[in-house]
C-alpha cells in the first residue's frame, strides 16, 4: 500500500466524526486558517455512492480508489497522490478493495 503524507498546521480540528455506511466510512472535518473546510477519512472495502452540495476534490493519501463519476460510464481508478473533481450538488460512486484514505476540499462557488 502507498501513501502520501500531508500535515496542515494551525487547523481548527471537530473532533465528532463523520460516520457513514455503518460505519465503513469515516471522517473528521477540520478548518484551515484561511476557513477552507477539509476533511480527512478513511474508506474500508466496498462501494458506496456519495451526494455533494459544494464541489469537491478528492486525494486518495492511501491505498486507491475508484470512482464512477457524474456522466461518465465507467469506472476510474486513483491511487495514492492523484486527485479527482466531484461537481456540486452532484452524485457519485466511490469503492476500494482495499482500506483506503483520503483528503477531501470542499470548494464554494
Amino acid at each position: 500500500m502507498s501513501a502520501t503524507s500531508h500535515e496542515f498546521e494551525n487547523v481548527k480540528f471537530v473532533a465528532k466524526a463523520n460516520v457513514y455506511f455503518e460505519g465503513k466510512v469515516l471522517s473528521h472535518t477540520f478548518y484551515t486558517p484561511g476557513g477552507n473546510r477539509k476533511t480527512a477519512g478513511i474508506i474500508f472495502p466496498g462501494e458506496y455512492e456519495f451526494g455533494t452540495g459544494d464541489a469537491e476534490i478528492m486525494e486518495v493519501t492511501s491505498g486507491a480508489l475508484s470512482a464512477l463519476l457524474p456522466g461518465r460510464s465507467d469506472w476510474e481508478t486513483f491511487p495514492a497522490g492523484q486527485k479527482f473533481n466531484i461537481g456540486a450538488n452532484s452524485k457519485f460512486k466511490c469503492k476500494s478493495s482495499e482500506i483506503s484514505e483520503y483528503v477531501c476540499s470542499y470548494i464554494k462557488a
